[in-house]
């Protein structure tokens, strides 16, 4: 039953307030997935669905800002992706230049690129390039952009990135095998240096991760919403926020 706006605003602000802001996670992964379903149902083009999503992309930020959320990493190309025809990955590419763009326009966040970005068009590595150096100073939100991402593909970089350091050491392949410990591997992945994903929220339904984060999501928690990405609303991320507090993280133990 769709509420009426006064009611919903109220059942909004009722449901932000009610967050325990020790519990919130303080990263989060997103998977934005159905800008084409959403836009197929509308009867427009592909490239409006790109264009609405990376739109709710930027409201979301705004939502996490609020939410004193400092980290996001933001599933936006796959190395999947990069296999579409090429009037899509055109105009996806495009797409995603202009968000990068925005964002760093906004002052919104510092922007960190994570994936094999040398498979990347290089208009789409410049742009990169230039808002990171663009935003390297703020301080209250990092978003990270998956982009060229595939997360077997990033743990088969890591192992070959940890053989070339220990050729480059001089250390043999046994001693490698004796020494190599999970950090190790952490220390190569695409994002290094990054704490792991509390929350992962993926959009449209659909219940898999399909590659993102596939290492650092060991014991993220997950949280699985029907809304296609463009209708993503705010209460949507406070109810995912809102589960995600009540539960019980174990970590295994």
């Amino acid at each position: 039953m769709k509420l009426p706006q006064p009611l919903y605003t109220v059942y909004e602000r009722s449901l932000a307030a009610s967050l325990p802001v020790e519990k919130l996670p303080q990263h989060i992964g997103v998977l934005v997935d159905g800008n084409r379903r959403w836009a197929a149902l509308l009867g427009q083009s592909t490239k409006h669905g790109h264009q609405a999503g990376a739109a709710r992309i930027i409201e979301f930020l705004g939502w996490c800002t609020e939410l004193r959320i400092p980290m996001v990493t933001l599933y936006m190309l796959s190395t999947e992706n990069l296999k579409r025809s090429s009037e899509e990955l055109i105009d996806l590419v495009e797409v995603i230049e202009g968000f990068i763009g925005q964002l760093a326009e906004s002052g919104l966040a510092r922007i960190r690129a994570v994936g094999q970005l040398e498979s990347l068009p290089d208009s789409l590595r410049s742009a990169f390039e230039g808002a990171t150096a663009r935003t390297k100073n703020v301080q209250d939100l990092q978003v990270n952009v998956a982009v060229g991402y595939g997360g077997r593909q990033e743990i088969a970089d890591a192992v070959r990135g940890l053989l070339r350091e220990a050729a480059t050491s001089g250390a043999s392949l046994a001693e490698l095998s004796e020494s190599i410990t999970i950090d190790d591997i952490s220390r190569h992945l695409y994002t290094s240096g990054m704490p792991d994903p509390d929350l992962l929220i993926r959009t449209s339904g659909e219940q898999r991760l399909s590659g993102f984060m596939t290492w650092q999501s060991a014991y993220s928690e997950f949280y699985f919403c029907e809304a296609l990405w463009p209708d993503f609303r705010r209460v949507d991320f406070l109810r995912a926020l809102r589960d995600y507090a009540q539960r019980q993280r174990r970590f295994g133990s």
